[in-house]
């Protein structure tokens, strides 16, 4: 039998720059690390690109005036709420400078005791010893002091994000706490919702509760244009601080990108294999209690092959279900077998969570390319789809 399961590898590869042809470039990369680390390709082989390098070489940027112009012409207001915005330096500063910059007033709801990605406000214990209900209290930040002091930093940064969030406005943002979007209409009707996997939900409350105008930052830069960067399905969604005034936006077209490449490889290495951008893994730290997903989806392009869910059974419980009949290892080698007949019921799976492939290939490629220093924005997934019966 085989002795190795699934096999990851980080490809480094040049420092990747805005114009790099980067289908050549990953096909290069991975050729040249199969030749120095004396590797073969295989057929369902999955190779993983950070959505970091597909943005930059399609040289999807905005700039500040960029997103403040667009904040304008669709509000066209001198106030504006903001609503459940995540609490981050890199995803989330630059975009409430260019708010504050857009309009006269901003009424900027935080949601407690953390943001929808777990950046915790305030201690979740102190906050039910104090007897404050997430479920029904909203306060001013006056009140949020009197209540919490400002002992609270964020475990990881050290940052006070009230007062760092304020500090990006020129005294024109006002801060409000809330687990209710609707509490922002005492003091607005426009409003710009933020949150990310919840969106849909909180626009469809506010436009309910009677706002008279709900956009998103799905909706900021997210039209076509010749002069700088958009996303038509995310605008600023998935974007990241670049520099002093410029976001790097979630890549576009991904789709067509993979297929080029995936293309590419079969012509290079005669495999059939799978290829996705990936974004942040979607996974739970747990000390901080953040969840990694600060973008809209893990992965924005991936391959056919790779749509749907894992089709396995859960090896452990087949495995001490065994009758003790015959030999253990042919009999999960037959159950195992079952699941590629057509009449094969999911519930069979005993159990394996049943995530998305995309879901669960993007969260191993973020986990092994990391967004520090490692130098490897391409990951080569080999044996992922193989079980036990792989010779």
């Amino acid at each position: 039998m085989r002795r190795v399961g699934t096999v990851v590898r980080g490809i480094r590869t040049p420092i990747i720059k805005q114009g790099d042809d980067l289908v050549n470039l990953v096909e290069d990369s991975l050729l040249n690390a199969s030749k120095e680390e004396k590797f073969e390709f295989r057929e369902k082989d999955v190779v993983g690109i950070t959505e970091a390098v597909v943005a930059i070489c399609q040289n999807n940027f905005v700039t500040v005036d960029e997103v403040v112009n667009d904040l304008k012409n669709k509000f066209k207001s001198d106030d504006i709420g903001v609503v459940f915005p995540i609490l981050s330096r890199n995803r989330y500063s630059l975009i409430l400078e260019c708010i504050a910059k857009a309009f006269k007033h901003v009424h900027l709801l935080l949601s407690f005791p953390a943001d929808e990605v777990g950046n915790h406000l305030v201690d979740q214990e102190k906050m039910y010893e104090l007897g404050v209900n997430p479920y029904s209290d909203s306060f001013e930040e006056k009140e949020y002091r009197e209540t919490f002091g400002y002992d609270f930093v964020h475990p990881f940064t050290g940052v006070d994000y009230v007062e760092y969030y304020k500090s990006l406005g020129k005294g024109n943002i006002t801060i409000h706490f809330s687990n209710d979007p609707t509490y922002l209409l005492k003091f607005t009707k426009n409003f710009l919702v933020s949150d990310i996997h919840t969106r849909f939900r909180t626009k469809k409350l506010l436009t309910n509760a009677g706002a008279e105008k709900v956009l998103g930052l799905d909706d900021i830069c997210n039209e076509e244009s010749k002069e700088h960067g958009y996303n038509e399905e995310y605008g600023l969604l998935g974007s990241n601080k670049i520099g002093e005034d410029r976001l790097k936006l979630f890549p576009r077209d991904g789709n067509e990108f993979v297929e080029k490449l995936q293309k590419k490889l079969k012509k290079s290495t005669g495999k059939n294999i799978e290829v996705l951008i990936y974004g942040d893994g979607a996974f739970k730290d747990p000390v901080g209690k953040i969840w990694e997903l600060a973008d809209p989806v893990v992965s924005p392009g991936f391959t056919e092959g790779l749509r749907g869910r894992p089709k396995e059974i859960k090896l452990k419980y087949v495995s001490e279900n065994w009758n003790k009949e015959g030999d253990l290892n042919e009999y999960v080698k037959g159950m195992i077998k079952e699941k590629g007949h057509e009449d094969y019921e999911v519930e069979k799976s005993f159990g394996t969570t049943p995530r998305q492939l995309t879901d669960l290939l993007g969260s191993l490629c973020d986990l092994t390319s990391g967004s520090g220093d490692k130098g490897t924005p391409v990951v080569l997934i080999q044996g992922y789809f193989d079980d036990y019966t792989a010779e």
